[in-house]
């Protein structure tokens, strides 16, 4: 028997390899269609690769989550080694991974236990290191999930948007929005709460500009848990990159600082240019 608990995650969560490997977080993919093809997220296909195809064709692919039967293939495989799986999904409220994950769980009582995380992206993975650094302690999983509940309370994840482009052709908005937008030159700030993406403050101007302001301000709250926090970008320039991890580095606010690209299911809906600043407040968000 190997792990008394292994802790996994959908690949929503958008860890790189790296991370994952030093963690020992295990992990499964959701599958990106372009027509009748179908590819594993982050195994068969990149985010770049979605760009290119979507500069070429004009055509953004469609995201399907994790089937019951690959997840009990998945949680079988994980409980030839462990005792028990605690998984992390994407939010219930933009997807039926969970409630998937909750189904292939049955056939395994008592030994697998899925989160709703009711986050994406990094907002996810805030809440799966955690999980890791209890389970290392030793904590039940039982427990870990019990923790993962109130703490997903306070992960505070948002993420601005050079153009709502890949939004609208997603279905996620109105083209009257996205119009609007362009034409005003407004950068949105895309937040998630109670497990939904909703538009939050709107900014102006050049998306570099409108990155120092959005960032200014979200490192200027006085209710930030310093412990770690995570810069996701997908599709950014290195200039831009280096710019905006260079600000959360000189604030001096966080112990650790994880600067992660996202993946190929967020980056299909949210397009180029999307940056984000993932943290964990205090105390509960209201």
């Amino acid at each position: 028997m190997g792990k008394k608990i292994v802790i996994s995650a959908d690949t929503t969560c958008d860890l790189p390899p790296e991370i994952l490997d030093k963690y020992g977080i295990s992990q499964i993919p959701l599958y990106i269609s372009f027509g009748d093809t179908s590819y594993r997220d982050g195994v068969e296909i990149t985010p770049d690769e979605i760009y290119q195809k979507f500069e070429a064709e004009g055509v953004l692919p469609k995201t399907s989550a994790i089937s019951i039967g690959d997840f009990t293939e998945y949680f079988g495989r994980l409980l030839e080694d462990a005792q028990q799986v605690v998984h992390f999904s994407i939010s219930s409220g933009l997807s039926c991974t969970y409630q998937n994950a909750l189904i292939a769980a049955k056939e395994f009582p008592g030994r697998v236990f899925p989160v709703d995380t009711l986050n994406l992206s990094t907002g996810q993975a805030m809440m799966i290191i955690r999980a890791t650094e209890l389970a290392a302690e030793g904590v039940s999983a039982e427990s870990i999930v019990e923790d993962a509940i109130a703490y997903r309370k306070r992960v505070d994840a948002n993420f601005v948007i050079e153009s709502l482009e890949f939004l609208h052709k997603g279905g996620r908005c109105s083209a009257l929005t996205a119009l609007g937008a362009n034409l005003l030159s407004i950068k949105p700030c895309i937040q998630v709460f109670n497990g939904k993406m909703d538009v939050g403050k709107k900014y102006r101007g050049k998306f570099k500009i409108a990155l120092q302001k959005y960032l200014e301000e979200r490192l200027s709250t006085d209710d930030l848990d310093g412990q770690r926090a995570f810069l996701t970008y997908a599709g950014c320039s290195a200039e831009i990159v280096d710019f905006t991890h260079q600000l959360v580095l000189e604030s001096g606010l966080f112990q650790e600082v994880f600067l992660t690209r996202a993946g190929c299911t967020i980056s299909s809906h949210c397009g180029p240019n999307t940056l984000g600043l993932i943290v964990a407040r205090k105390q509960d968000l209201s």
